[in-house]
């Protein structure tokens, strides 16, 4: 048995050390010389050199296909059909293309290697996507692991967005990261807010954009930024609200709120934010003068932690509470923002109760 075990661990050994061998000679031997991309039928025609991934060509184009993970194959949300010159369907775009979408030749641009000339189509809206320099003009701690950062933007120097969508941050080349890469947030700050956008950034052990904000951003420095992406915004109709977030996934539901509360609409709105403790609640004082200038509006954070003196809210987990504090889903429509775990198990709440799908909105950030 041990000796089994200890093949199957060679194997395995080896097998990594050849696809990371694989991937090294792809990438710095093999030569693929110009290729060109066909953009909508002659839309739009790019010559770019072979070898790198399709989204990283469009995007140095400056076309930005939206990509919450900045490329990493984790999120699902950079699909373009692909007719001619997409190569074989690889495993990574497995778990994200449906049989459907297989059918009519869509893939996930961020996995697609440029090896000769290619022919896809994207939505025309992407050619309007802007990328935006901008100088942060403020940081500041909400809890011990979570920023807020505010990016006046200089050229442009205005944006028009819908409240709830994100952009996404370029992150440039610092200390042992060697190459820029980019990284989606939801945008916390609301759309009358044209000069200014805000995001909220929880900080990831080892995660390169996050490293790079929680360490090394400062008031003052030149970022880059692009979109707006996504389709995470408030509907417009009479029916009730629920939102449900947890951690940084607070920051679309700010902006919303606080566009909410200037619009003067009263849709009943109860919001649920999940912690695990008394110091990962922030904006409570900004909750409370919402409180006050919406009477439809309720904030329910509640904790799931077991350690916290004096609290007299909501425990539990988030989901425990909803279910709970949700006697019925009537007129309703839901928003959730969180991870894919928090996501997945909201929504298996709400359609036990009566909701469907297509009354329940997310970003899944992973």
């Amino acid at each position: 048995m041990i000796e089994v075990l200890v093949s199957m661990g060679v194997v395995g050994v080896i097998g990594a050390v050849l696809a990371v061998a694989l991937e090294l000679a792809d990438r710095y031997i093999a030569n693929y010389g110009e290729a060109t991309i066909d953009i909508n039928d002659g839309a739009k025609e790019l010559t770019v050199e072979g070898g790198g991934n399709l989204l990283g060509a469009l995007v140095a184009e400056g076309i930005f296909v939206p990509s919450a993970c900045g490329g990493r194959g984790s999120c699902g949300y950079c699909k373009c059909r692909i007719t001619e010159g997409g190569g074989p369907f690889l495993p990574t775009e497995q778990s994200w293309i449906t049989t459907e979408e297989k059918s009519n030749d869509m893939r996930l641009s961020c996995q697609v290697k440029i090896r000769e000339d290619m022919r896809i189509y994207i939505p025309e809206e992407l050619f309007l996507i802007k990328e935006y320099q901008g100088m942060v003009s403020s940081i500041r701690d909400l809890t011990g692991d979570i920023k807020e950062v505010r990016i006046k933007l200089v050229e442009p120097a205005e944006i028009e967005f819908q409240t709830g969508q994100y952009m996404q941050l370029t992150v440039p080349e610092y200390g042992d990261v060697d190459e820029s890469v980019y990284r989606a947030y939801s945008l916390s700050s609301p759309e009358y807010e044209r000069n200014e956008v805000e995001f909220i950034i929880r900080y990831v052990p080892e995660g390169i954009c996050t490293t790079w904000v929680h360490q090394y951003l400062k008031v003052g420095d030149e970022v880059t930024i692009n979109g707006p992406h996504g389709d995470f915004y408030l509907r417009d109709t009479d029916a009730k609200i629920i939102m449900i977030a947890g951690g940084s996934g607070l920051a679309p539901f700010k902006g919303m709120l606080l566009n909410m509360a200037k619009q003067g609409i009263t849709r009943p709105t109860n919001f649920f934010f999940g912690a695990v403790n008394q110091d990962n609640l922030y904006y409570r004082d900004l909750m409370a003068e919402l409180e006050e200038k919406m009477p439809n509006f309720k904030f329910i954070p509640a904790l799931s932690g077991e350690d916290n003196p004096g609290w007299d809210g909501e425990t539990g987990l988030i989901t425990d509470v909803v279910d709970r504090l949700t006697p019925d889903v009537d007129n309703t429509e839901a928003y959730l923002c969180g991870s894919p775990g928090m996501i997945d198990a909201c929504i298996k709440v709400l359609t036990k109760k009566g909701l469907t799908e297509d009354k329940i909105y997310y970003d899944k950030f992973s």
